[in-house]
């Protein structure tokens, strides 16, 4: 096995099950990104964590978090660090090929179909209903991983302080991403450095 392209992600418990291949990882993240209407998250959780258990609820909460800090699309970097977890460079390259190489075409097939009928209200309509599903499978996503935060070192009502927050500072004082993440995440993480710093 390669040595990680990074530290932040954790290793696999011997007995967790595996990638047989960086091509099973290719089919694996062509599929999800085939099924990833209006956003992977939810797919790539379900399919992740409770269907193939190549990561744990832990696992995959850690690996999240850091992929949303990281810049560029996050389900691309989680892709990344589930490749590199396994196969090192080739796995991770195997993981972002899936996710873009069919897909790809797929969506420039959809674009010359959605330039012909993007008049049609009809087809407005169904993608106005399309961002609801989409915006319900990440609000579902977030809900299932609560309970992973029990096991938090800050404890499991400092963690809901600082979500209560986060939500507050983008959603209704409309403070910019970068700035929460800047400032609120800085917080969290020296804060939880400090608790389990030896």
């Amino acid at each position: 096995m390669h040595p990680p392209l990074s530290d932040a992600a954790t290793p696999p418990a011997p007995s967790q099950p595996q990638p047989r291949s960086p091509g099973d990882l290719f089919v694996s993240f062509t599929w999800l990104a085939l099924q990833g209407f209006g956003g992977v998250l939810a797919i790539v959780q379900r399919e992740m964590v409770e269907k193939k258990k190549w990561l744990t609820p832990e696992q995959f909460l850690e690996d999240w978090a850091v992929a949303q800090v990281m810049p560029g699309p996050n389900v691309i970097n989680l892709g990344l660090m589930i490749g590199d977890r396994y196969f090192g460079l080739r796995g991770a390259l195997a993981a972002v090929a899936g996710m873009l190489t069919i897909p790809l075409v797929v969506i420039l097939a959809l674009a010359v179909l959605y330039a012909h009928y993007a008049g049609n209200p009809q087809v407005a309509a169904a993608l106005r209903g399309m961002g609801a599903v989409s915006g319900g499978l990440i609000a579902a996503t977030g809900i299932k991983l609560i309970p992973q935060l029990r096991k938090h070192p800050l404890g499991f009502p400092v963690c809901l302080a600082f979500m209560a927050l986060v939500f507050a500072a983008i959603a209704v004082f409309k403070v910019p991403l970068g700035w929460v993440l800047l400032v609120v995440g800085g917080v969290a993480c020296v804060w939880t450095w400090k608790r389990i710093a030896p």
